[in-house]
């Protein structure tokens, strides 16, 4: 029995919460969490917060945006009503993907260096991040580039229609040459005033396709995309917490976007656990990455159990070769007549998982095992896992799965309960949370 401490739970997972609340001896606090007619969201905290260390347990999946807003609003009014701690139990952390480089949905980047410039002004990734003397900071102009000069010749250029006809300072000329101001509507120059000043164009003339093309972003600068990862941090922060806890970071380093303590809990002692328990002669397997951005997270489990290692490499450049439906996926690694084991942790919509199957099948790979810590399974991902090559997939409970245990017979929960329960308690005594995770 943890005392002088209250658990409250928002709508996305209330039978977590509910398990956490056994673990630790306490009920669940009561509150009152709904909508009115119009959508937006309605709190009430029914019991006492005064003095109280506050744990709000809120996961990510389902309808995030709701929950989000919900979980600020209660985190505001545990602070209203004096709470002496409020800590952010987050088994899914929201938009934790976000700070990633973004793809379009052929799965290139968004912005591509181009091929006709050359590689040494450039760097992997755009126009040299750190300028040197002698190179300059923009392959677009540089410091003797006459911006009147360009600006004028790109408008007379576009002055000439097919017709042949065009201005000549200021005066309407025909094919013959001869230049009719009787014809030109636009009066004459005034004295001081250059031929920049007499054309109808700005820097932002959208009808001037000279202009336009002077003016593009030149290719090899990332566009602006909003990470709404840094937002989701400072709204937190400002709603009132003190303290957040997640459970695997899709990105490490989230943990740097806040300004309170923030603790990332791993899922790897469960999924090993699994290994060792339920995978017969599991040090005969392979453990492997579906992606490059897991390497270091299936290489862990790898080391740990002593077992070989492998890793797909997702190409992303175009490719000519049609022949093949997983030409822009690689392995690396021997799984042949071998038990694969795939690490992850989150599946949205399972395309690359389910890709990453077929591929080690073809590999001929005798059983595929998918062990995934976040299942969110959004669209049609559970159809697309039910058909797929996987033999079976593990998940844990950190967002509910109750509905996809009906509708996939290939799927396995795993309970992160007494991970969530200890955590808690440990940071309501003051204790240290690495100590979970020595397990090695």
């Amino acid at each position: 029995m943890v005392r002088n401490i209250v658990i409250l739970g928002g709508n996305s997972h209330p039978i977590l919460t509910e398990s956490i609340c056994n673990i630790l001896g306490l009920p669940v606090s009561n509150r009152i969490l709904s909508k009115f007619s119009v959508g937006e969201s309605r709190c009430e905290i029914q019991d006492s917060v005064r003095g109280k260390d506050v744990f709000i347990i809120q996961s990510g999946g389902g309808s995030v945006n709701d929950h989000l807003v919900e979980l600020c609003i209660m985190i505001s009014a545990c602070k209203i009503g004096s709470a002496k701690r409020v800590t952010a139990v987050l088994p899914l952390f929201p938009y934790s993907r976000q700070p990633d480089l973004p793809y379009n949905k052929s799965g290139a980047p968004l912005s591509k260096p181009p091929t006709e410039v050359p590689k040494d002004k450039y760097t992997f990734e755009s126009v040299p991040a750190t300028p040197a003397p002698g190179i300059d900071k923009s392959a677009g102009f540089n410091q003797d580039t006459d911006m009147s000069r360009l600006m004028r010749t790109s408008s007379l250029n576009n002055g000439t229609n097919g017709n042949g006809h065009g201005l000549t300072n200021g005066n309407f000329r025909t094919n013959g040459g001869a230049s009719s101001s009787a014809m030109d509507p636009t009066p004459p120059p005034r004295p001081g005033l250059t031929a920049m000043h007499t054309q109808s164009f700005t820097t932002h003339d959208l009808q001037n396709p000279a202009l336009v093309s002077t003016f593009k972003a030149k290719p090899g600068y990332k566009r602006w995309v909003a990470q709404a990862g840094t937002l989701v941090a400072d709204l937190l922060t400002c709603a009132g917490a003190d303290h957040v806890v997640a459970l695997d970071l899709h990105d490490p380093q989230y943990q740097g976007f806040f300004d309170i303590p923030m603790d990332n809990l791993y899922g790897r002692p469960l999924l090993q656990r699994y290994i060792q328990q339920n995978i017969p002669d599991y040090r005969d397997a392979v453990i492997v990455s579906p992606d490059a951005g897991g390497a270091k997270r299936a290489t862990a489990i790898a080391d740990s159990l002593g077992m070989d290692f492998a890793l797909i490499h997702k190409e992303r450049r175009p490719t000519r070769i049609t022949d093949r439906q997983n030409a822009t996926m690689m392995l690396v690694g021997n799984v042949a007549h071998r038990v694969c084991i795939l690490i992850d942790d989150l599946v949205d919509t399972a395309n690359t998982i389910t890709r990453a199957a077929k591929l080690l099948r073809k590999e001929r790979a005798t059983t595929v095992y998918a062990l995934i810590t976040h299942g969110v399974f959004s669209g049609d991902a559970i159809q697309r896992i039910n058909l797929s090559a996987i033999d079976k997939i593990v998940v844990t409970n950190s967002v509910p799965q109750d509905e996809h245990r009906k509708r996939c017979h290939k799927l396995d929960v795993l309970d992160i309960s007494p991970v969530f329960a200890e955590a808690i308690r440990r940071i309501h005594h003051g204790e240290s949370i690495s100590v979970l995770f020595q397990h090695d």
